[in-house]
């Protein structure tokens, strides 16, 4: 609405009554509410005042204006109510985002936090393209490996992900364990669909394992969990859900090169909000407790 200064003056003039009460309205000169007047008359093409001695008279046309002013500024101070109620509580969508082979460690999590927020709706973004915070495609990120360097977020350390190198007894029960880190070129593995992975743990695969010795392959970190389960192969999983699926066995020991940093990252501009922050409180709880 490109003329809604001149609108918005017009609506204080006739609520007031007077140009005088109206310029301290707005906080401007009373030449700048004379001009807007003239200029939204000009544009109509219709006297919206009656000008006299003890100030100024919508005439029809002005009151129809005044009634769609009216409207329009209770509806504005609507939306900002709601806009500040949106940043000031803990309600509305949450949208958080991280790659996929971290929803174990968060659903959970989320799943807590919204069952304590029953008025946050939980929208969580997974995949490998990358949610842009400063797009507002999310309000929370969780990102893995070196530290995110864009200029408007704020980032803090999580937690430092750790992987195992496991067989499940399916697979056991077909091959036997490798004998020792050597002995892993001899058997069966369960990696990604690509040759491009920047996990260092598939990295650390490809360089110790044979190309034709990676029998099975996926693109989601979900779906490798599932087929070592399912005997397809060895296969690395996040060494903090090692509790929590009973048939997998360790195969070497873990390697530090192997972990990934996960990051906690939130957008400047969001990273003070009150639904922002207590999220943020409560996922560093909940992976604290994940630690122990």
């Amino acid at each position: 609405m490109d003329n809604w200064d001149e609108i918005r003056t017009a609506y204080q003039v006739a609520r007031s009554g007077t140009v005088s009460g109206a310029a301290d309205v707005l906080g401007v000169h009373h030449a700048t509410v004379i001009r807007h007047i003239d200029a939204l008359e000009q544009r109509l093409g219709v006297k919206l005042f009656q000008r006299h001695a003890r100030g100024y008279t919508a005439t029809e046309a002005g009151q129809d204006l005044l009634r769609v002013a009216q409207a329009t500024d209770d509806q504005f101070t609507q939306l900002a109510g709601r806009i500040k109620g949106q940043g000031e509580g803990v309600s509305g969508d949450l949208v958080v985002t991280s790659l996929s082979m971290a929803s174990r460690m968060l659903t959970p999590i989320l799943v807590a936090f919204q069952a304590e927020h029953p008025d946050v709706r939980i929208r969580y973004r997974t995949g490998d393209r990358v949610f842009r915070l400063e797009y507002g495609e999310a309000h929370v990120a969780i990102r893995a490996g070196t530290m995110p360097e864009e200029p408007d977020n704020v980032v803090q350390p999580l937690i430092q992900q750790n992987m195992a190198l496991v067989a499940s007894d399916a697979y056991i029960a077909r091959f036997g364990l490798p004998e020792d880190e050597d002995d892993l070129k001899n058997h069966w593995f369960v990696s990604h669909d690509t040759d491009n992975s920047k996990a260092p743990f598939i990295k650390w695969l490809q360089e110790i394992v044979p190309e034709d010795r990676m029998l099975y392959r996926v693109t989601e970190n979900r779906n490798m969990q599932d087929a070592i389960l399912a005997g397809a192969g060895i296969g690395f999983v996040v060494a903090q859900e090692l509790t929590s699926n009973a048939p997998l066995t360790e195969v070497v020991p873990r390697r530090e090169e192997w972990s990934a940093s996960l990051w906690l990252v939130t957008h400047v501009d969001l990273h003070r909000t009150t639904k922002v922050q207590t999220f943020s409180r409560f996922l560093k709880e909940q992976v604290k407790l994940l630690e122990c």
